[in-house]
């Protein structure tokens, strides 16, 4: 019997202690929640009962196990103990990602509900994200380290390894020059302010919002849904550019060619029509005039503004357009024309025609036809 009641009371007893300490542990966290509604801390907090809970258990049957007095535990005690161990790391670290991200998440939603600025906000926000991915990384080398530390041979083989660190190190340093250099091009990011996560840039032509930043890479939407990676080494190295620094506001043009008779003033109150109508246009400010000319062609700008980057291309799309649409149909004249002829043909006596070889007008088409037709009605004079 007593086989029987004292695993029961060893394995049961432990459950039941780590389920009512998390339960306890989840009501001051409720409780101190429901008292501070201004920071979401402790709201974060409860989700880490799962990892406590995991903790809390092996802790406890780490510390009870050898009390169940079962002669397969007792014959395979140091196996059983290391597995507990093991498990007991790995929950550790899982609990301490879960506290550092909850942490660090309300720290972020606090400052980006007290501040304003945008610009500041994703600062701050990739920031935190490099933080957490630095933070994890950490914690994850540091439980691997302790697994592997818990071996018997491996300890022996740790002891050796830091006899030669500096050799190894150096060598390392070498071999992964390219991978140190995005490592820490990535800390130069986050905190020199460099480009932030929600920014909008051009990159190797391609326009673009910054999705992702991470330790070693950053991706890069594209306005047709495509993703650009690319190593953050690239941003510390080749200019880019970065629209969203110093302000979001956006200030765009739209390039006409059109004909030297192309009515540039009433194209100015249009313009200013179409802007009204439109949406995406912020209001500040707005301009036309001629900036080049050419033999056939002349070049018109159109300066528009807009509050951000999505929105200027709205702005820009609707006065190109609009404008062109209002031009074909009151002012075609306005519009460049190619001038389309044929090359001059020469005739058998090796002359070219008088009309360059362009093809007959329909006046002249007409005059030939009459010259044709009064020749065959002239009478027969009987002279050569």
């Amino acid at each position: 019997m007593e086989n029987v009641l004292r695993p029961l009371a060893v394995i049961g007893g432990s459950v039941v202690l780590a389920l009512l300490l998390g339960w306890g542990v989840d009501v001051l966290l409720r409780r101190a929640d429901e008292r501070h509604r201004e920071t979401p801390l402790w709201g974060l907090l409860r989700r880490c009962q799962p990892p406590l809970l995991v903790v809390l258990l092996t802790s406890l049957l780490r510390g009870t196990y050898r009390a169940v007095k079962w002669q397969v535990i007792q014959d395979h005690q140091a196996h059983i103990g290391q597995l507990l161990t093991l498990v007991l790391i790995g929950a550790s670290a899982w609990l301490v990602v879960r506290i550092v991200s909850a942490v660090v998440q309300s720290s972020y939603t606090r400052y980006a509900s007290a501040t304003r600025d945008p610009a500041r906000v994703r600062r701050v926000r990739t920031q935190v994200t490099l933080i957490m991915r630095i933070v994890t990384a950490v914690v994850v080398i540091v439980a691997v380290a302790a697994i592997l530390l818990t071996f018997p041979g491996m300890r022996a083989i740790g002891t050796s390894m830091l006899a030669s660190a500096g050799i190894i190190g150096i060598v390392a340093g070498v071999a992964a020059q390219a991978t140190l250099g995005n490592l820490f091009a990535g800390f130069q990011i986050a905190f020199g302010d460099m480009v932030r996560i929600g920014d909008t840039v051009v990159v190797n032509g391609e326009w673009g919002v910054v999705e992702e930043v991470t330790l070693t890479f950053l991706t890069v939407r594209t306005w047709d849904e495509r993703r650009i990676t690319m190593p953050v080494s690239y941003f510390t190295s080749q200019p880019f550019e970065n629209w969203s620094r110093g302000g979001v506001q956006m200030t765009g043009t739209v390039f006409f060619q059109l004909d030297h008779s192309a009515p540039v003033p009433l194209m100015r109150e249009k313009l200013e029509e179409i802007l009204l109508g439109c949406e995406a246009w912020d209001g500040r400010t707005w301009s036309l005039a001629v900036t080049d000319t050419g033999p056939t062609t002349i070049e018109v700008r159109a300066v528009v503004t807009a509050k951000d980057a999505d929105d200027i291309w709205t702005v820009r799309c609707a006065v190109r357009e609009q404008l062109i649409a209002w031009l074909a149909e009151d002012h075609p004249y306005a519009l460049p024309r190619v001038a389309m002829a044929a090359a001059p043909v020469p005739s058998p006596d090796g002359q070219f025609p008088s009309n360059g070889g362009r093809p007959p007008t329909q006046r002249e088409g007409r005059e030939e036809r009459e010259s044709v037709e009064a020749q065959a009605q002239a009478p027969d004079t009987g002279r050569g």
